[in-house]
């Protein structure tokens, strides 16, 4: 029985949730007032457009909205998404997610947002604040994600042309440094747009971007082995006093860390520095390079431009690596430049909409799947399992489940304890499995749980 999804709103966030689900075999329905949103979506993704207005119930009840299990509300106004997700929940839809913008409605128990119609809210602002306080603390890496407490970690990097992997293929790194363990998840290479699940003969070269999954004991090695060290990261700048950068100022003064804000409008600042006790609130141009010398950008360890404009984040992120910042972090708006990060020498993009679309993506396969997480620079995804007594994958060794080669193990955990998993490994229930797909592959991947 296919799950019936009604996305409200065709923008970034909507197309990519659709594009993530059209690969599950899913009926997806997409409303949008753009005709040009909708033919955009047509012409790239297998699903129904419908225009009109997502809070108009001509609109809902024309798409069956009382059969359908679930409604994203994703388009740019809070309130509209509000809205729409309460009057769909009263013609009978199963389940209700709003994309907001105010994160004060997450930390309230004032109002019951259940009781108006909406099971869960997102908020990318905070996602996105999230995901920086992260970065900072695992600075070696431009990518991590922890399952389990940090008892498994997935940690993505570039290899230094220093890295002692360089030249090797897999099957040599992994006899060379047999005390460290990991496994290789993915291999994006710079001039390839397709990401590799690699193989013993995949060869490792300078300027890869690495997916490594690791038990906790190997984080350090692992450093070493990748030609990088993690930063003491100690002073920050963040350009732009946005509600992402407001929220990461307070997240990384609370773990006592000194941080400097520059903000360009005048009674923003004023009020930034209010509410911001901890943070040097700076009101000045951060475009402006003498500046930020001015404010000794050589001597921080992490740069964070999060303004509204991408292109000013991209440039003051490049001027702060050329004065020798180590760590450097841009958001920016447009998907098309989330794989630039490592061409270009800054190390992390971000872009609030991809986390907001994996955010709501995991509620929607909380099924079988544990945890879901998107990386940055690639188009795969993370997939944790809780492994059933009746799951396919504990009938035999891994090596004889003919997985698809778009899709690798990366650990397991068994009883709290991380190990990684090889060809004659045997899953067992009760196991929690990290899985690495490219999005065409879930479904596949799925059966055997």
């Amino acid at each position: 029985m296919s799950m019936k999804i009604i996305i409200a709103g065709a923008g970034d966030v909507g197309f990519h949730l659709a594009k993530l689900l059209s690969n599950e075999s899913k009926d997806i329905y997409i409303i949008d007032q753009s005709a040009d949103k909708l033919e955009y979506v047509n012409t790239h993704l297998d699903v129904i457009t419908k225009g009109g207005d997502a809070s108009s119930i001509a609109v809902l009840k024309g798409l069956n909205i009382e059969s359908t299990d679930m409604l994203l509300a994703v388009t740019e106004s809070q309130n509209t998404n509000l809205t729409i997700c309460s009057i769909a929940k009263q013609l009978g839809v199963k389940k209700t997610i709003a994309r907001i913008s105010n994160t004060e409605y997450l930390k309230t128990s004032a109002i019951d947002f259940t009781d108006l119609g909406v099971d869960f809210m997102i908020s990318p602002e905070l996602l996105a604040a999230q995901e920086i306080q992260s970065l900072i603390k695992n600075s070696a890496f431009n990518d991590t994600i922890a399952f389990e407490n940090g008892a498994l970690n997935v940690l993505g990097c570039t290899l230094h042309e220093k890295s002692p992997l360089v030249g090797l293929n897999v099957e040599a790194a992994k006899k060379k440094y047999n005390k460290v363990d990991f496994i290789i998840m993915a291999v994006k290479r710079e001039e390839e747009t397709d990401t590799i699940i690699p193989r013993g003969d995949t060869l490792f070269k300078a300027n890869d971007q690495v997916y490594f999954c690791a038990p906790r004991a190997s984080v350090g090695p692992i450093e070493n082995l990748i030609g990088r060290s993690q930063i003491g990261i100690k002073d920050i700048m963040i350009l732009g006093g946005s509600r992402i950068g407001q929220k990461a100022a307070q997240a990384l003064c609370q773990e006592k860390r000194n941080v400097k804000l520059i903000e360009n409008k005048r009674d923003k600042a004023f009020d930034l520095a209010e509410d911001l006790c901890d943070t040097l609130v700076i009101h000045g141009d951060g475009r402006n390079v003498n500046l930020l010398e001015g404010e000794d950008i050589s001597r921080m360890d992490a740069f964070v431009a999060v303004t509204g404009n991408s292109e000013t984040n991209i440039m003051s992120c490049l001027v702060a690596k050329s004065k020798g910042v180590k760590k450097t972090i841009a958001l920016v708006e447009n998907m098309d430049y989330i794989d630039i990060s490592q061409t270009i020498g800054i190390d992390t993009l971000i872009n609030k909409k991809l986390l907001a679309a994996g955010a709501i993506f995991k509620h929607i396969r909380k099924g079988k799947v544990v945890a879901l997480a998107n990386l940055h620079n690639i188009d795969a995804e993370v997939l944790e399992f809780d492994v059933q007594e009746s799951s396919a994958v504990t009938k035999m060794q891994i090596k004889d489940l003919k997985l698809t080669r778009k899709a690798i193990f990366g650990g397991v955990i068994r009883n709290g304890k991380a190990m990684m998993t090889y060809g004659a490994s045997q899953i067992e229930a009760g196991d929690k499995v990290l899985m690495f797909c490219l999005p065409e592959a879930i479904s596949e991947v799925e059966k055997l749980f």
